[in-house]
């Protein structure tokens, strides 16, 4: 790399990571090649800055003289937080395979393949129950830290028992049809409250996700009562794709993925796509990161771009308008798109 290319980047492609005015930092091409390196080898960042401190080897990729002292591994976070901001990662991505392909290492039309791992969302497991009832108190406290004055009238402390704390009911939990029904009646009592009082309010993000949770789990009879969707074969009213379905109010575009019978997951799909010519070096050239029912067939670089679009689900019945009329069950959710996962 540092012989054939003189390093993937330099430091006038970092230009607008940085503000023009204050002390001179460290060089953001050798902080971006550390970060190659220390995801090849797996290192933490307190071993990669000793590595870049001790290792002839990283000093020559990185033209470092070898006395050079090296920097503090606090540098890496830093640095890191930078890079995912505005599709930066992509955009280095591009830059790096422009310079390959003048190199003659990545070649137009030539053999590629790709492969996936999962990425597991930073959410707790849910039953459907303790989802809707976890849902209407991340909506109560969402309320709450905005227009606290909206909740008089409707929170009492029978809500206090019910929603004060995280849930945790099990699989099994006592009484569970009374359950279901009550936490269901509350949740739109809720809605139904702040498009009264506080319509400004019903576009947050707790709110939004408590509707789309509504809508997934519960359904009207013809005689307008409330009631939990089953699934049809069990003569219910249906219920929404796992590739719809979501699984956790504080991260709606999270998704339920199993593979056979013994391994399942809830969170995304990290894609990634290579070379793998026999006469060239294996070179990553795209990376997508998608819901977790995304097959990997559906991920490669002709139909999925590399952007944070390319993460969305696609519009279904089972998403909802981010400002809905009230009240909430007199019409049929429309088609829109959920939002995007930011990974």
């Amino acid at each position: 790399m540092r012989d054939g290319l003189d390093g993937l980047w330099c430091d006038e492609d970092f230009a607008d990571w940085y503000p023009r005015d204050g002390r001179p930092g460290l060089s953001p091409a050798q902080l971006a090649t550390v970060c190659v390196l220390q995801f090849l080898l797996g290192l933490s960042d307190r071993q990669a800055a000793e590595s870049v401190r001790c290792r002839i080897d990283f000093k020559y990729a990185m033209a470092m003289e070898l006395d050079d002292p090296g920097f503090h591994h606090s540098v890496l976070a830093d640095f890191r937080d930078r890079l995912a901001e505005d599709g930066r990662a992509d955009r280095l991505l591009d830059l790096a395979l422009a310079r390959l392909k003048e190199a003659g290492l990545v070649r137009e039309r030539t053999t590629q393949r790709a492969d996936s791992t999962h990425v597991l969302a930073a959410v707790r497991d849910l039953t459907r129950l303790e989802l809707v009832t976890e849902a209407v108190r991340a909506a109560l406290e969402e309320v709450a830290g905005i227009s606290t004055h909206l909740l008089d009238g409707l929170v009492d402390e029978g809500w206090g028992l019910r929603y004060g704390r995280p849930v945790r009911l099990g699989k099994n939990p006592t009484k569970p049809m009374t359950r279901i029904l009550a936490t269901g009646n509350d949740a739109v009592r809720l809605l139904e409250h702040l498009c009264r009082y506080g319509a400004d309010r019903m576009s947050g993000l707790r709110i939004q996700a408590l509707r789309q949770i509504m809508v997934q789990n519960y359904h009207r009879d013809a005689a307008g009562h409330l009631r939990w969707r089953t699934a049809e074969k069990e003569g219910g009213a249906g219920l929404p794709q796992s590739s719809k379905a979501i699984v956790s109010p504080y991260d709606t575009s999270a998704r339920y993925a199993r593979h056979g019978h013994i391994i399942s997951r809830k969170g995304f799909a990290a894609h990634l796509t290579e070379t793998c010519a026999p006469d060239g070096p294996n070179v990553i050239t795209d990376v997508a990161t998608t819901a977790a029912t995304t097959h990997d067939s559906q991920a490669c670089p002709e139909s999925t771009p590399a952007s944070p679009d390319a993460a969305c689900c696609p519009p279904s019945t089972w998403s909802t308008p981010a400002t809905p009329p009230c009240p909430i069950w007199n019409r049929p959710p429309v088609n829109t798109r959920s939002p995007s996962p930011v990974r």
